[in-house]
């Protein structure tokens, strides 16, 4: 039997959902206009005003945001509201190291967590559960996120972060936990850790998993379910528009569900920025209609996916989007993390390299790796071990500053990376997602 959260909100008809988004996003468009500067003279660019935004049949009329706009009007360029009703941040990397700041009111938070709530009850959570979010917390969105919302559906919750995997474990089985919430990859080494301390499935209390942040594969998915006896649910968000929760799978895991009262999606070609229709793979753009401080307007995600407004079994009539089938642009997710080449070459521009790099992606006993291999120049170029030692050390360190993670770093000899027509090859992703 299918359990809803908000079940008003979530079975609501077409015609209902249709009428939130447009006087939401007509409000919202008002909200911008007024309070960002930035947003009105992107407006007047295309010689628009509030006016001619009547409804979500007027949408593509407004000009995208893109990453590009969020680094240009960093850090308060897109806040709409004075700084002293914002109660929170939260912040993912960007592409030269300048970060992504999201800006929250208290009602924003409420809003968010409600979605993460709608996603724990969707993995068939109540207050009955044990939920252990095993995300990390500070500046990222998925541990703050799915920690509010299992307190909104009234679960112990269990605010483990990642990490520590005995101690993760200990506490799954110490304190029965049923609902688990992590990174898929994290998943994987948990489930695999577990077995090899001889648990099998039926010994682990966990029953369900809500795992997002990074690409998973159904073969991967298939391989968590059998290793923790679990049910493995996707979740979707980005911190630009909120964190996790802005999509969530159901019962039929077979796409995530938009939350559409909070977010209108389309699906553009990536080339053209043209509106395709539905059932169509290209990029998927949202519209926060209902963020307070930090509503962005037709966002572009770079996620390709697909969206599909086929009745689904579980009786929630959101339109559900599949899982990213990859990006229209260069950035990889490691560990969760966003990566983009062009970091890399920040670093190594500053540490006295050229930019002649090949980063390896690789996925080791279910956990993401990373190697840059970087030429080195001739004015560096040493065969003295030590020394190359010393240098390499000096690099992840460097590397570790920028990105949040740790990456494996070969300096090779000049020359050495091999060179392509065109486009160079910068990154090997040996990961089967």
């Amino acid at each position: 039997m299918e359990r809803y959260y908000q079940p008003e909100i979530e079975c609501a008809s077409r015609e209902t959902i249709l009428a939130w988004q447009n006087e939401r996003l007509c409000k919202q468009v008002k909200n911008v206009w007024d309070n960002v500067p930035y947003y009105r003279r992107k407006m007047e660019e295309k010689g628009l005003t509030p006016d001619d935004i009547r409804g979500v049949e007027d949408l593509h009329k407004l000009p995208f945001v893109t990453k590009d706009d969020l680094r240009e009007a960093y850090p308060y360029g897109l806040v709409a509201r004075p700084l002293r009703d914002c109660v929170r941040i939260q912040s993912t990397s960007g592409t030269t190291g300048k970060r992504v700041v999201a800006f929250y009111t208290q009602h924003d938070l409420d809003l968010w967590e409600d979605c993460c709530a709608r996603a724990i009850v969707a993995a068939g959570g109540t207050h009955e559960d044990v939920c252990q979010v095993s995300y990390g917390y500070g500046l990222f969105t998925g541990g703050p996120g799915l920690n509010g919302g299992s307190h909104k559906v009234g679960c112990l919750t269990i605010p483990t972060s990642s990490g520590n995997t005995e101690r993760q474990i200990m506490f799954i089985r110490d304190l029965n936990a049923t609902i688990l919430c992590c990174t898929p990859s994290y998943a994987a080494y948990l489930g695999e850790t577990m077995k090899e301390m001889g648990l099998s499935p039926d010994e682990i209390p966990l029953k369900a998993g809500i795992f997002g942040a990074e690409a998973w594969s159904e073969e991967m998915r298939r391989s968590i379910q059998e290793t923790l006896g679990i049910k493995a649910y996707d979740i979707y968000g980005l911190t630009e528009l909120s964190g996790p929760g802005v999509a969530f799978e159901c019962s039929e895991q077979s796409g995530m569900h938009i939350n559409e009262d909070h977010f209108i999606a389309e699906i553009i070609d990536p080339q053209t920025g043209e509106v395709l229709p539905e059932g169509s793979q290209g990029e998927l753009v949202f519209t926060s209609i209902t963020k307070e401080a930090f509503p962005l307007l037709r966002y572009r995600t770079r996620d390709i996916c697909v969206l599909s407004r086929k009745s689904c079994s579980c009786g929630r009539t959101h339109v559900k989007m599949s899982k990213p089938r990859g990006r229209s642009d260069d950035m990889l997710i490691i560990k969760g993390v966003n990566v983009f080449p062009s970091q890399i070459e920040t670093v190594l521009l500053a540490q006295g390299y050229q930019a002649n790099y090949q980063m390896i992606v690789d996925r080791v006993n279910n956990t993401d790796t990373l190697e840059v291999q970087v030429e080195m120049t001739p004015e560096n170029f040493s065969d003295n071990l030590a020394q190359i030692t010393q240098m390499e050390k000096s690099l992840v360190a460097a590397l570790k500053a920028m990105l949040g993670i740790y990456a494996k770093v070969r300096l090779v000899a000049p020359k050495s990376i091999a060179r392509s027509e065109g486009k160079a090859v910068r990154v090997i992703d040996k990961r089967k997602i």
